[in-house]
C-alpha cells in the first residue's frame, strides 16, 4: 500500500502513514487530503480545507496585483521653436507626470530645415531636464532618430510612494476645505443682529400687552 508523508492542518508533521489512513484522518477531521510535494519520496500530503486554501490564495494574488508597481511611460511632444507659453504648458504636464511617479518620454519633432539644426532640440531637452531636476532625472540621454530627437526622464520617487503622496495631498486639501466651510458656518451663526433687526425686535416688545 503506498505511503505518504502527512502534514497536519496547522503545519505539524504527522509522519509517514499509509494512504488509506491519511484519507481516513482527513474524513474524520472533515478536511481534504491535498498532495503538496508529489516529487518527494514518499509524496507529501497535507490535511486542509482546500476551498478555503484556494480562496485565500486568490485574495493574496489580488492584493499583490493591486500593490504592484506598474511602470508607465508618458510622452510629451515639443517643437524646437516652441514659444514660451506653450513650453510652460508642456512643462506643467511633465511635472504632473513625474509627481505621479511616471516616466516621461520627451520627443522633439523637426520639420523641414529644422532637421539640419539638431542643437535646437538638444538645448530644449537640456533646459527641460534642468527645470524638472527636483522631480526627475535623465534616464535616457537625447538621441536623434530621423526627424525626431527623444529623451526619457525618470521620476525620483517610486510609483507607490508618489501615489501615496498624491492621496495624502488630496486628503489634506479636502480637510482644509471642510475646515473653511465649518468656519464660515460658525461665523454666519455667530453674527449679531443688524440695527434694523434689533429695532424691529424692540418695536414688537413695546407693542406687547404688559398684563399678558
Amino acid at each position: 500500500m503506498p505511503e505518504v508523508r502527512l502534514v497536519g492542518p496547522n503545519g505539524e508533521t504527522v509522519g509517514i502513514v499509509r494512504i488509506d489512513d491519511a484519507l481516513r484522518l482527513a474524513q474524520e477531521a472533515d478536511l481534504d487530503l491535498v498532495e503538496v510535494a508529489p516529487t518527494a519520496r514518499p509524496p507529501v500530503c497535507k490535511l486542509m480545507d482546500y476551498g478555503k486554501f484556494k480562496y485565500e490564495n486568490a485574495q493574496k494574488a489580488r492584493e499583490a496585483r493591486r500593490n504592484q508597481t506598474n511602470v508607465v511611460i508618458k510622452e510629451m511632444k515639443l517643437r524646437p521653436k516652441i514659444d514660451a507659453h506653450d513650453y510652460e504648458t508642456k512643462k506643467g504636464h511633465v511635472v504632473r507626470f513625474l509627481r505621479q511617479g511616471d516616466k516621461v518620454k520627451i520627443t522633439i519633432m523637426f520639420r523641414g530645415r529644422e532637421q539640419h539644426r539638431p542643437e535646437l532640440g538638444f538645448r530644449l531637452l537640456q533646459r527641460l531636464a534642468e527645470d524638472v531636476t527636483e522631480l526627475g532625472f535623465v534616464e535616457s540621454s537625447p538621441k536623434q532618430d530621423g526627424r525626431n530627437m527623444t529623451m526619457v526622464i525618470g521620476p525620483h520617487k517610486k510609483k507607490a510612494e508618489a501615489k501615496a503622496e498624491v492621496k495624502a495631498e488630496k486628503a489634506e486639501k479636502a480637510a482644509e476645505r471642510e475646515a473653511e466651510r465649518a468656519a464660515e458656518h460658525a461665523e454666519r451663526t455667530a453674527t449679531p443682529p443688524t440695527a434694523h433687526e434689533d429695532k424691529k425686535e424692540r418695536r414688537r416688545s413695546e407693542n406687547l400687552d404688559p398684563d399678558m
